[in-house]
């Protein structure tokens, strides 16, 4: 089962100008303590997204390493989770720890039969059905949302609130992970409301390295 941080950093392309800008704002990301992180790429074709995405891994990997050496930690291996939006093939192929899918990708059991059982598996739910099947599935973790309007997607799903949030937590023993407009003056409510952890976007993109930070002391 999958150990969730409160804090699940999203990195959307389409939030950033470049790779350079995505890029800095993730070592901001993992300099502040948020270690688990997921690339997302709507729009990118596939080799632009596998050239991100090792760069990705191989920034975070030495970043990581050189920190812990700094402060003589005795294990300096990796130890950034990262997950790939969607795609599948572009998460084995970057060496990605993991992959999270929505309700039109893949099912979970499809996934699960191509990255093996030491990935980690996490599904998009957006109502109490969609949970109760998911949580049959091999997903290492639930994601439930929007709790609050969001930006993030062109055509969102209906908002479930706190309450859904509640409902959730009633319907699975997995890890859940809330999403949707969430940000550093609702974050607390959503924990209190069951989800283990909130991911969150457009809260982070200002600042990165202090934003996360805040949201780690609003979280504790």
């Amino acid at each position: 089962m999958a150990l969730l941080l409160r804090l699940y950093g999203i990195l959307d392309a389409a939030y950033f100008l470049d790779a350079r800008s995505l890029l800095a704002a993730a070592e901001s990301l993992a300099s502040a303590g948020c270690t688990l992180l997921q690339y997302r790429d709507k729009s990118n074709n596939a080799r632009v997204m596998l050239e991100q995405a090792r760069e990705l891994k191989r920034r975070l990997s030495s970043h990581v390493s050189q920190q812990k050496r700094d402060v003589g930690h005795p294990n300096v291996e990796n130890s950034i989770t990262l997950i790939m939006n969607d795609r599948v093939d572009l998460c084995l192929a970057a060496g990605f720890d993991g992959v999270h899918v929505g309700q039109d990708d893949l099912s979970p059991e499809s996934v699960r039969k191509i990255i093996g059982p030491d990935r980690w598996l996490g599904v998009s739910t957006h109502n109490p059905e969609q949970l109760a099947e998911a949580d049959k599935s091999s997903a290492d973790y639930l994601a439930i949302g929007p709790v609050f309007a969001t930006s993030s997607k062109e055509k969102p799903d209906p908002v479930v609130g706190l309450e859904g949030v509640r409902r959730a937590r009633q319907l699975t023993r997995k890890p859940l992970v809330a999403i949707g407009g969430i940000t550093r003056a609702n974050a607390a409510s959503v924990i209190a409301a069951g989800a283990d952890s909130v991911a969150v976007i457009s809260d982070l993109l200002r600042d990165p390295r202090k934003s996360a930070e805040e949201f780690f002391r609003i979280l504790r």
